[in-house]
């Protein structure tokens, strides 16, 4: 309990920082659409909190602890130093998510999922928080089985956790860094400029700059974009083909990768007869 209203708070004074900073000195002028696009992007982080809090009790913080007590994993099975294999952990499960974010672009099944969170038509502190429940479902599945098979730490793990959620919301949000500021930081971790790059619609600045803690992974995988096509200001967030009202709204947002699953099978059905004999053609 202890931990979760740590995390909590921690949580909160982040966004809190990142919301007041958009205000003050915002790198993009335009209308933040607020009112609807927060009521969508914050229901899902609520949704998303219990989720992961009452149905899926084997979380990666969990699964840790299990564990070290049962002596599970690599860092137990050869005796590494807690402190070593606490650093070799946060390293390993940056990039397991950043490889895990890559893959969401280039397997549909998980894109169908991840999309939601490239629907928004805005880039702010909110937009680190619109992830579908599924694809949350997944991706600690994935982080539990890295956590279990390198036997990390319980402490590493709720480290991890609280940076990955601040540095999230802060690479999403809509600040200006100082140009000499950012071109330093970008050697050390994601900038909200170099994260922005990712959520533009044209395809090869959307499929670069997977990072959200350290920017290394983009650029040893030549994956790293410096700079927009059209400049910061030129950006346009979303995708193509969503760009009606629709993505503000959660119920909208919360059905989207099921009306891919539903197309693909009305798409099979089309095909074959009601025995299941391909229809010739």
């Amino acid at each position: 309990m202890e931990e979760g209203v740590i995390r909590l708070g921690i949580f909160a004074g982040a966004f809190l920082l990142f919301a007041l900073l958009e205000i003050c000195i915002p790198r993009r002028s335009e209308s933040q659409e607020r009112p609807r696009r927060w009521s969508t992007n914050l229901l899902l982080s609520v949704i998303n909190t219990l989720m992961l809090r009452f149905a899926l009790p084997f979380a990666a913080v969990s699964t840790a602890y299990w564990a070290q007590v049962q002596g599970f994993g690599l860092a137990h099975w050869l005796s590494v130093d807690p402190v070593i294999a606490g650093v070799v952990a946060f390293f390993v499960l940056d990039f397991a998510v950043w490889a895990m974010h890559v893959a969401s672009h280039k397997i549909p099944f998980l894109w169908h999922m991840h999309k939601v969170h490239h629907t928004d038509p805005r880039f702010d502190v909110t937009t680190a928080l619109r992830f579908h429940p599924l694809e949350i479902a997944v991706s600690m599945l994935w982080k539990v089985v890295i956590v279990a098979l390198l036997g990390a730490p319980v402490l590493s793990v709720v480290i991890f956790e609280v940076v990955l959620n601040a540095a999230a919301m802060f690479n999403h949000a809509n600040i200006k860094l100082p140009e000499k500021a950012d071109r330093i930081l970008r050697w050390i971790i994601v900038t909200p400029d170099m994260h922005r790059i990712h959520h533009s619609t044209h395809p090869k600045e959307t499929d670069s700059n997977y990072g959200f803690n350290f920017p290394w992974w983009d650029r040893l995988f030549f994956t790293y974009v410096h700079d927009p096509k059209g400049g910061q200001e030129g950006i346009t967030f979303g995708l193509k083909e969503f760009r009606g009202k629709e993505p503000r709204q959660l119920a909208w947002v919360l059905i989207l990768p099921f009306k891919a699953l539903m197309h693909v099978r009305g798409w099979i059905s089309s095909r074959v007869d009601k025995d299941g004999t391909p229809k010739a053609g």
